[in-house]
């Protein structure tokens, strides 16, 4: 029985945290993640419902993710800077953003992107090199990536109030808060002099050009 639990768990190891896998492994207390018979997913009706509610959840949790791995190369470059303490304040946020979708995603048992490895690169490297310009390239940089991901929940949101909002209302409360999160950071990234980078659009469009590209394929991969 204790082998056929480690079978069930080792796929979720990199998602559910040590000591979440050792009580399992010892039954000493099931698992709970909500009250309820589910937390956030209702439990899809087809496959065609378990489909695009993978598919949101793998792009979401890439997203937060990412920015993560962003915000830890900006904090590599500008962590002792003057700016440092309010990268810091974002990347919080995001951290707990990722927490949420990493349980959300053992819960439902969906696979994260194959693509974990190159954006966790791609991220630290996005974000140091942006920051290497200064402040006002990882101000820049923050711009660019929040309003992208803001602009994707939003399509979500639209996608889900369309279909079902009360089946759907817990996952999009938890999309709204996030959202909003981040067009606080996009906010927070203009009020600190993103646009007086020189080439800031060229910069800008750049980055979300990227970003469109890593929604696509994380969706699929």
């Amino acid at each position: 029985m204790q082998r056929a639990a480690h079978t069930a768990l080792y796929d979720w190891s990199h998602v559910l945290g040590p000591a979440m896998i050792r009580q399992c492994l010892t039954c000493r207390a099931p698992l709970q993640l909500s009250s309820r018979a589910y937390s956030v997913i209702p439990p899809p009706r087809d496959t065609e419902e378990k489909e695009m509610l993978d598919r949101i959840l793998r792009v979401d949790h890439a997203g937060e993710y990412g920015a993560n791995r962003i915000y830890a190369g900006q904090m590599a470059v500008l962590g002792r800077s003057r700016t440092g303490p309010l990268i810091q304040e974002m990347w919080d946020q995001e951290k707990k953003h990722l927490e949420k979708f990493n349980e959300i995603l053992a819960e439902n048992r969906v696979r994260p992107t194959a693509l974990l490895p190159l954006w966790n690169v791609a991220g630290f490297l996005l974000g140091a090199s942006t920051a290497l310009l200064g402040k006002e390239g990882a101000m820049a940089c923050t711009v660019a990536v929040e309003e992208s991901i803001s602009e994707h929940y939003n399509s979500q949101i639209r996608a889900l109030m369309e279909k079902d909002p009360e089946r759907y209302t817990e996952l999009l409360k938890v999309i709204k808060e996030f959202r909003d999160d981040e067009m606080e950071h996009h906010d927070t990234g203009l009020e600190h002099d993103a646009e007086t980078l020189p080439g800031y659009w060229l910069l800008k469009n750049a980055i979300q050009l990227g970003c469109k590209a890593a929604i696509y394929v994380s969706q699929r991969v």
